[in-house]
């Protein structure tokens, strides 16, 4: 049996935000996550089990830029639409896409200057969130 192989590059993975490609990523680029649970169980007094499904679509990703981020200014001005927007995240190589054709920015990053330049946490809401690998 053929061991399975792959390789990965964060410089094969890109960020789309309304058409703009994000790039000037911190070390840790990127997360993205479902809000709930797929289902939830209740267990009657007899032992019987409910599987319900949560059909709730909602997610979270959180994309953390350098301070010298050329889009730095393009994801601030985000916080001022109040129309969803698309947002995906996409790795050809590792067969992913992720995020949703409606989102938007929760708040503004937290800012701080220090001996050194800080990462800018984004962190949005995806009302429509896909998690895809092919």
């Amino acid at each position: 049996m053929a061991m399975a192989f792959g390789v990965y590059d964060a410089k094969d993975s890109s960020v789309m935000i309304d058409g703009v490609y994000i790039t000037g990523f911190s070390e840790d680029m990127l997360s993205i996550e479902k809000d709930e649970d797929l289902f939830e169980t209740e267990v009657g007094a007899q032992g019987d089990v409910v599987k319900n499904i949560v059909n709730d679509p909602l997610g979270t990703t959180t994309i953390k830029v350098q301070a010298t981020s050329p889009q730095a200014g393009y994801l601030l001005s985000l916080a001022k639409r109040r129309e969803p927007f698309p947002l995906w995240y996409i790795n050809k190589n590792m067969g992913e896409k992720m995020g949703g054709t409606m989102a938007n920015l929760i708040k503004y990053p937290t800012v701080e200057r220090q001996k050194t330049a800080t990462e800018w946490e984004f962190t949005f809401k995806i009302f429509d969130l896909v998690m895809d690998k092919t």
